[in-house]
Parts: structure tokens; C-alpha cells; sequence
């Protein structure tokens, strides 16, 4: 399955308001301000504006998902950190050998 790179482009623009983020996920705006303390979802800030990406919204989506399973928000970091690590082992390993993934 070959990505579209303007899709992708286009999910990691910030451009989203809180306001729109809590209607598009069902999460309060106070939820979301929590996630972001957590440290599991990064808005970018204009002016003291959070502005969110529309991959933060299916990430926040997730972690709705894996809370109303009981998962914790210190397992779910753990989680993400585990993949982050995994990501970039595979793209160093890929560089060096030249693959494509």
C-alpha cells in the first residue's frame, strides 16, 4: 500500500482548535489539557492557543479507547515510547542497510 505524501502532510498540520478537537473526539477540553500534561498528545501553541493535528485527534481518539479499557495513562506513555523506540530503530537499521520499508 503505497502512502500518499500529501496525505500524510495534511494529517500533521496543526491547525485544529480545541473547541473542534472535544467535539470530533468526545473528550472534554479539560480532558485534553490532561493528555497533553500526560505528555501523550503534543499541540503546537500560538498566542497561548493549542492548535492540533489531525493525526493528535485519531491519537486522542486511542487513548479514549485504551481508558475505557482501564489502561492507564502511564502505560499508554510507555506504550508510545516503546513504538517511538521501535520507529527509529527500524529507520536507523534501514538507513545503514538501505531498505525500504
Amino acid at each position: 500500500m503505497t502512502v500518499n505524501p500529501h496525505e500524510e502532510n495534511y494529517k500533521q498540520k496543526k491547525v485544529i482548535s480545541i473547541g473542534i478537537v472535544s467535539e470530533l473526539t468526545g473528550l472534554s477540553p479539560r480532558q485534553i489539557r490532561y493528555y497533553e500534561e500526560r505528555k501523550l498528545v503534543f499541540p503546537d501553541r500560538s498566542k497561548g492557543i493549542r492548535k492540533y493535528s489531525f493525526a493528535d485527534v485519531e491519537q486522542l481518539m486511542r487513548i479514549a479507547d485504551q481508558r475505557e479499557e482501564g489502561v492507564s495513562t502511564y502505560e499508554i506513555r510507555q506504550e508510545m515510547t516503546k513504538e517511538l523506540r521501535e520507529r527509529m530503530l527500524k529507520g536507523q537499521m534501514n538507513a545503514h542497510f538501505r531498505l525500504r520499508s
